[in-house]
């Protein structure tokens, strides 16, 4: 897609690009690197902030971006109002601010979670923000009406929601891994009817490790998004539940293989796709890093290809840069792994801890911590500081990228973070 600059006069004039857009989870691919840009290198309160937003409630989601709009979703601290926000991405200002849901017996959500953290996706016209159970909404992004919402897609979420919704072809696609079901479905994005809907099918009556029954949620629930990618020319559906990796058709929800991981439960990244392969952390307690690769057919079993045991992250999701995997874990050691062997070719420790997923662009990562510290490194195989930032409140939700521009939320406000360019 062809790039243009983002234009920024010093009477605040700005030219949005058509192509300046975030519209999921981890951006247009789905892997946390925008399609262009050249986001800044350094920013604090006081520096390179084009606006700063205060939004209201508690909610973990994650911006997302299409024509000249930035979408959240946010709740109230006790989970009993769901609302969803439009920014207008040139100045800030709130241009929405809609009540989807009112919730009369919140579930019990962790303290670490919040009652807003899938985060929406957006195309042109709408946008879909989901809270799990509680529910989802179709909204036309021009009028703020609600086109449609379903209440009746139930789980014990039991410590929280946080599996991320997708868009393929006409469907919404989404996980409800609970402690009493789990299950995914495919939805009629322009209607919200149910067009599939497919039962896990491991065998959670399998002991732990230790030999105890696993009658325990924290044994059953997942929060991850899943992915589709191509074999053999055909679409598959690449989904991290609990106990296991599954495939499907996205198309009609079949399960097309399982690959079972025991000892790890409640799978909370995106899979990342690239050199044939496909890589993602398992899941707590100490999950390992996989890269799989599924030989192009879609119903066989995939081919562990390597596995990596060390520094894992539970909740922030891989990057794939070049040949290279960047990740940190949350405790704050951060890797490169060569994508190709899993060869670990460094390791560091960066301050903090980590909830949001890194980003890659213009030949960096960007890693951000919860006390709201960027440590920004070269994308290479040497670990090489190359800028440290900071904003109050700290990161949760993951970063997005428009142009030349960060869109960062922390606890309590969305920031547009760029450079100032004169003409």
């Amino acid at each position: 897609m062809k790039h243009t600059a983002l234009l920024l006069t010093l009477v605040a004039t700005t030219v949005i690009r058509a192509d300046a857009q975030w519209p999921q989870f981890r951006g247009p691919s789905g892997t946390g690197i925008p399609q262009a840009g050249t986001p800044p290198l350094a920013w604090a309160e006081d520096k390179n902030v084009r606006w700063k937003t205060a939004i209201h409630g508690r909610a973990w989601s994650s911006p997302v971006i299409l024509d000249g709009q930035v979408w959240v979703s946010t709740a109230t601290k006790d989970g009993r109002e769901l609302s969803a926000l439009a920014v207008d991405l040139a100045s800030g200002k709130i241009l929405r601010d809609l009540l989807l849901f009112k919730v009369e017996q919140p579930q019990f959500a962790h303290a670490f979670n919040s009652y807003a953290s899938p985060t929406p996706v957006i195309e042109p016209g709408r946008v879909y923000v989901t809270f799990g159970s509680p529910g989802t909404a179709a909204i036309d992004t021009k009028s703020g009406k609600v086109l449609w919402e379903r209440r009746d897609l139930e789980c014990n979420h039991f410590r929280g929601a946080g599996s991320s919704p997708i868009l393929f072809g006409n469907l919404l696609i989404m996980h409800f891994d609970g402690s009493d079901q789990q299950y995914l479905v495919g939805l009629d994005k322009r209607t919200g009817q149910t067009v599939w809907r497919t039962k896990r099918s491991i065998d959670f009556k399998d002991l732990r490790p230790d030999g105890t029954p696993e009658a325990d949620g924290d044994f059953r629930k997942a929060f991850s998004t899943p992915h589709v990618v191509m074999s053999g020319g055909e679409p598959v559906l690449v989904s991290i539940g609990s106990k296991a990796t599954y495939g499907y058709d996205p198309r009609n929800g079949k399960e097309l293989w399982r690959l079972e991981e025991r000892g790890a439960h409640s799978g909370s990244t995106r899979p990342v796709p690239g050199h044939g392969l496909i890589f993602y952390p398992t899941g707590f307690p100490t999950g390992q890093l996989l890269a799989i690769r599924l030989n192009g057919v879609r119903d066989a079993v995939p081919e562990v290809v390597w596995k990596v045991a060390r520094g894992v992250p539970n909740k922030p999701s891989v990057l794939l840069v070049d040949d290279l995997i960047f990740m940190v874990n949350d405790v704050g050691i951060a890797s490169g792994i060569d994508a190709k062997t899993g060869a670990i070719v460094w390791t560091a420790r960066v301050a903090g801890t980590y909830s949001a997923s890194p980003i890659s662009a213009a030949g960096r990562v960007y890693f951000f911590n919860e006390d709201g510290k960027t440590t920004v490194i070269e994308a290479g195989r040497e670990f090489k500081v190359i800028g440290e930032n900071f904003l109050d409140d700290g990161f949760m939700a993951s970063p997005a990228v428009a142009g030349n521009a960060l869109v960062l939320r922390t606890r309590t406000h969305l920031y547009r973070i760029e450079e100032a360019v004169v003409p």
